[in-house]
């Protein structure tokens, strides 16, 4: 039983959680401070360019402020420990394809960042993945840049069609 001489214990606000809370709270400001911007401009439409930003704007400001509630109800169990290993190979195929997109092309670089995805998540070979991934991309690739008239950077691959 409990003793009822002594309080019940309140847990610690999360400090976490307000952390998260800031970051969605600034990304939620530099939206809505764009969605502004845009605003002035000239539309032809009801909705002009500055719709969408301003509705993320408010996604992200409510998230912030339903995020900072939480983290003052504290944290209830204990967190898992992040994996550095598979962060690390996110991270690398995202600065990887950010490296390869000028010279390599759309197909190479997002066929790398979805080999070291793959590979972060922690399967298979990354040159299987990578031939997958570069397949898929030229295709999407053919898509939009034939097809949508988009521009997407061109490398080796690209240059062949």
């Amino acid at each position: 039983m409990s003793d009822p001489a002594q309080p019940p214990s309140r847990p610690t606000p999360d400090k976490a959680g307000f952390v998260i809370a800031l970051g969605l709270a600034v990304l939620a400001v530099v939206v809505g401070l764009d969605a502004w911007r845009l605003s002035a401009m000239p539309s032809y439409s009801a909705v002009g360019p500055a719709a969408f930003p301003a509705i993320i704007a408010g996604g992200l400001g409510i998230l912030a402020i339903a995020t900072a509630i939480e983290a003052l109800k504290g944290a209830e169990e204990e967190r898992p420990h992040d994996e550095v290993k598979p962060i690390l190979w996110v991270l690398g195929g995202l600065l990887g394809q950010i490296a390869l997109l000028p010279f390599a092309g759309f197909s190479i670089a997002t066929g790398w960042l979805f080999a070291a995805t793959v590979k972060g998540f922690g399967r298979g070979p990354v040159w299987a993945h990578f031939l997958a991934g570069a397949v898929i991309s030229f295709v999407i690739y053919v898509i939009f840049a034939k097809g949508l008239q988009l521009s997407l950077p061109a490398g080796p691959i690209e240059r062949l069609i």
